[in-house]
């Protein structure tokens, strides 16, 4: 059996004990991880790769930084003063997404989601709404979010590296003439008719942080400190690019520094760190892998579009390379997929003598609708323990999503980005 099938059939594995959930997803990951070792698809240095990754890393890292704004309770201060002016459930989903829709255009989407996820579980203790209701709706804000600019999300630097290389680009703000109304009308969705369908589960604090306990007795200074290192780290992960430090190691920055100067504790920073995030997100990483070493990624997408001719039609071949995108980046990683995507999106482009700009928004826009799974993105992943989800909480309030962002790219995609202007 060839390695491309053997990594399709783990792939279906994956997607069928996802979906069932009769094991934990960690557990799912772990046997691919392990399975694709065993058959000879991977070596066990690719294999674990995963779990050096920068972004587990950074997962790691802002665990604990989360953890020591809610062992001092510093989180359920900044909740009290957030549901002074939210009000409602509804008005807390808005304003949520609408804060981190914003920032993650101009941040890291990982980044934004990292850094507001203890502040949020901090706003469900102290307003008593479930934290299930608010964190789904702060990570598909996130990822709608970096579509805004250039810098939103990895994907759109891809494309861009892609078409520098022919003499082309996109500008700063180019993303959010289809990005912008995603966020908009994914606002509206979640404020109205999908606020039904987020997940309502009651957390026990095994999946999360412990926001029951009496802080009258931390310190003041812990207080303080835990809340400006997190500004720290955010600021350094803004300007990522100028200080010449990763996000990752902004993080670890932050967390040794709570550790070192007594915020946190070693034990409550170890006890802060969601083991189950790691082992789904690092052991879902070596399918990725596989997907793209054996060229089984390749060999989808080939198929898929190979299917529409030789001369297909501008707007069926831009629906169908949306899709696929949409499908492939829910499995993979959305990074992972726009970079499999860009290069075959870009051939077909010059082949037909069309706008390769046109395909390539419609590529990285598709491949960054990662909604659908806990594994698409960093941020559903990091969520999955805080908010005691399951595989299906992320397809009943993520599918939807999908379908929206497909409409108004087919409605807005080729009146902006024409394939042959």
């Amino acid at each position: 059996m060839s390695a491309t099938t053997i990594t399709l059939l783990f792939l279906l594995f994956a997607v069928i004990m996802f979906v069932l959930e009769k094991i934990p997803l960690g557990v799912t990951s772990m046997i691919v991880c392990i399975g694709l070792v065993v058959t000879g698809v991977l070596d066990i240095k690719t294999a674990f790769a995963g779990f050096i990754d920068s972004n587990v890393i950074l997962f790691v890292a802002m665990f604990i930084v989360g953890g020591a704004l809610f062992e001092t309770g510093m989180a359920n201060k900044i909740g009290g003063i957030v549901t002074k002016f939210a009000k409602t459930e509804r008005m807390l989903i808005v304003a949520i997404m609408v804060i981190v829709g914003f920032m993650s255009g101009v941040l890291s989407n990982t980044g934004t989601a990292a850094v507001l996820i203890p502040v949020v579980i901090g706003i469900a203790a102290r307003s008593g709404y479930k934290r299930s209701r608010l964190l789904m709706p702060l990570v598909f804000a996130a990822a709608m979010g970096g579509n805004l600019s250039l810098i939103g999300a990895p994907g759109n630097l891809i494309a861009q590296s892609a078409l520098e290389e022919i003499n082309m680009e996109f500008g700063f703000f180019e993303y959010a003439i289809v990005g912008l109304p995603i966020l908009i009308i994914g606002i509206l969705f979640y404020a109205t008719i999908g606020y039904r369908l987020l997940p309502d589960h009651d957390v026990t604090e095994e999946s999360g942080f412990d926001t029951a306990k009496d802080f009258s007795d931390v310190p003041a200074w812990k207080q303080w400190l835990s809340l400006i290192v997190l500004v720290l780290t955010l600021l350094a992960m803004i300007f990522e690019k100028k200080i010449g430090i990763k996000l990752s190691i902004s993080g670890c920055i932050g967390a040794l520094i709570l550790i070192l100067t007594g915020v946190i504790s070693e034990k409550e920073a170890l006890k802060s760190i969601d083991l189950k995030t790691i082992f789904l997100f690092g052991g879902t990483l070596s399918l990725a892998s596989a997907l793209a070493e054996t060229g089984a990624g390749e060999t989808i997408a080939n198929t898929v579009i190979g299917a529409l001719g030789s001369h297909p039609s501008p707007y069926i071949l831009t629906f169908v390379v949306f899709i696929l995108c949409c499908v492939m980046t829910n499995f993979m990683s959305n990074t992972a997929t726009t970079a499999l995507m860009v290069t075959i999106c870009l051939s077909i482009a010059e082949g037909m003598g069309a706008d390769p700009r046109a395909v390539l928004m419609a590529c990285v826009i598709g491949g960054s609708c990662a909604y659908a799974t806990p594994i698409g993105m960093p941020a559903n992943t990091m969520v999955v323990g805080a908010g005691g989800y399951r595989f299906m909480d992320y397809v009943k309030a993520g599918f939807p999503l999908i379908i929206i962002a497909t409409i108004i790219s087919m409605i807005i995609l080729p009146i902006a980005f024409p394939f042959f202007p």
